[in-house]
Formats: C-alpha cells, structure tokens, sequence
C-alpha cells in the first residue's frame, strides 16, 4: 500500500503546482456555465409544458458540473501512461515493487484531485453568490449533502475504472488517439455533460440509465439539488459500487493477458 500512497502524494503536489493553468481554467468554466445557463433559462421560458428538473435546479447542475469538471472529464488523460505502452518503458514499471494497475489507479486519481482542488473553490464561492436563476443554491439538507459527497467520490473512481479499461486497450491499438476519441465522445453523451439526463427524452433517459456514464457526473450533481431522493440516492450509490468491482475486476484481467504478451524491443 505503501508505494501507492507515495505515487499518489507525489502526483498530487506536482498537479497542484499549475495554478496559472488552473485560473485560466477557472475562468473558462464560468464561461461555459454563464452560457450554458442562460441558452436553458431561454428554453424554459419559451417551453409551456413541464419538466422533471427545475431551472433553480439545472443551475446548480451545471455549477457543479463546471466546479468538479476534473472529476467527471472523461477526455483527460496521462500521456506519461500512454507514452510509456507506446515506446516500451513500460519494461521499467513492469520492475516496481508493485502491481501496475494500482499504480496507474493511484496516479489517475491524484492528477483529478490536485487538478479540482485548484480549480473548484472560486466557482463554488462565487456561485453561491449569484442572483437567481443563475444562483449555486445549497443542499436541501445535511444528509443530501452526505449522500453528494458519497457518489461524487464513487463516481471518479468510476470514471478511473473505465479509463483504465482504455489504456489497457492501447496494449492492442499502440496508439491512444481512437480509443479514447469513441470513449470521450460516447461517454460524455451519456453521462449528461453535453445535454443534462433530465431533458433527454424517455426512450434515451432508459439507455443512459444502463450505461455506467452517468454515475460519475449526473447522479451526484443530481442528489445536490434535490432532484434525487434519498432512497434513489442510496441505490445509486449501491449501482455505483457494482460496477466499481466489475470495471476493476475486468480492467485487472485485461491488464493480465496484456502484459502476458508484451514484447519490449530494443537495448
């Protein structure tokens, strides 16, 4: 465990070091969230019907969307990991005094974190204090609140679990530029970042309930505001952890039969 927590340390100081990047990012967010906000506060007061989430809602949707953008970003990735399947320094990690997989999971992990620390508090702080309906609005309750911190942390290592899945698959393809162009594109329609699950139609709603996706951005963000009750909360929470174990699980076995036939050329 020891070498995973040193990896897992030494990623998170060095992705904290990059506070320009992280205010020009910062910066892009609110952007994204001012426009996002204002093309849904259009559609809500040109629509006459009713919808399953309200504007207040969707408002702090998107803020939290845009604060924990590292966390649910599904298009990120550690080219350090790419470069060395691709040019066969892997044979050195292959030498470490631990299991590849964890160390990859740990690295991952602490790149998103160090790269929300420094980005999340400026929008939380200035949402909160915005006019309504661009407002960030607090949770209903404490146990709302709970229940958000639960699947938020759940839901990055479910988008962990799949990435990896991703850069085992380059062991196949040796280039990182289509599997993670089909898993961003797709992934981030499904998980509610490109148009949120609530306005999809039902028939689509049914297929992104299926899928993992969500359950990295939508849910958590969903349970914030209330849009989720508690009992759908804690079963969320429970369909998280299942696909954990399986994503996991799966990613080992593939990461096993991988490295099994690895051939690393040269002197």
């Amino acid at each position: 465990m020891k070498p995973y927590l040193a990896i897992f340390n030494l990623r998170m100081i060095n992705g904290l070091q990059y506070r320009i990047a992280a205010l020009a990012g910062v910066a892009t967010q609110f952007v994204w969230g001012f426009m996002y906000i204002m093309i849904y506060e259009a559609f809500y007061h040109g629509f006459t019907g009713t919808q399953t989430i309200s504007l207040e809602q969707l408002a702090t949707y998107i803020w939290l969307q845009q604060a924990f953008f590292f966390f649910v970003l599904l298009w990120l990735k550690d080219n350090e990991i790419f470069d060395s399947i691709t040019s066969g320094s892997i044979a050195y990690e292959l030498c470490r005094p631990c299991g590849i997989y964890g160390f990859w999971f740990a690295k991952l992990i602490a790149h998103r974190l160090s790269g929300t620390l420094l980005r999340c508090m400026p929008i939380l702080v200035i949402g909160f204090f915005l006019p309504i309906p661009y407002r960030l609005s607090l949770p209903p309750n404490f146990l709302t609140f709970i229940l958000f911190l639960v699947t938020l942390l759940l839901g990055l290592i479910v988008v962990i679990s799949l990435s990896m899945i991703v850069y085992v698959s380059v062991f196949v393809t040796m280039s990182p530029i289509g599997s993670f162009l089909i898993f961003s594109v797709v992934g981030e329609f499904f998980s509610g970042l490109m148009m949120p699950v609530p306005l999809m139609p039902i028939w689509l709603q049914n297929i992104v309930y299926i899928l993992p996706f969500r359950l990295s951005g939508d849910l958590p963000f969903r349970v914030y505001s209330g849009n989720i009750s508690t009992n759908d909360a804690i079963i969320g929470i429970l369909t998280q952890i299942l696909w954990i174990i399986g994503l996991i699980a799966l990613g080992k076995v593939l990461l096993t039969k991988m490295l099994k036939r690895v051939v690393v050329q040269g002197g």
